[in-house]
């Protein structure tokens, strides 16, 4: 795992950075995740992974995630999921 870009960003209190993953099969989003909260000491609910990019025949995937300081933080600035309307 490459680091390509770390970069605090006091305002909205999170960690924004870019990594270059290697790897024989495309990562899913948990396992992205975990890495990354491996890798920078962060809980795991913390990290929130906005893209997984590849290349055709690479083994190479860009990462782009962030790394809330805290839940109430994540909870103000992530938009949230819509809740499925009950039919009947």
């Amino acid at each position: 795992m490459n680091i390509t870009k770390d970069f605090k960003n006091g305002m909205l209190k999170r960690r924004e950075v870019g990594l270059v993953l290697t790897s024989e099969k495309n990562p899913g989003l948990k396992e992205v995740s975990k890495n990354i909260a491996d890798s920078f000491k962060a809980e795991e609910d913390m990290v929130v992974v906005k893209k997984i990019g590849s290349r055709f025949g690479s083994d190479s995937f860009l990462v782009e995630a962030f790394i809330y300081d805290s839940a109430a933080d994540k909870s103000r600035i992530e938009p949230r999921k819509k809740e499925k309307r009950k039919e009947g």
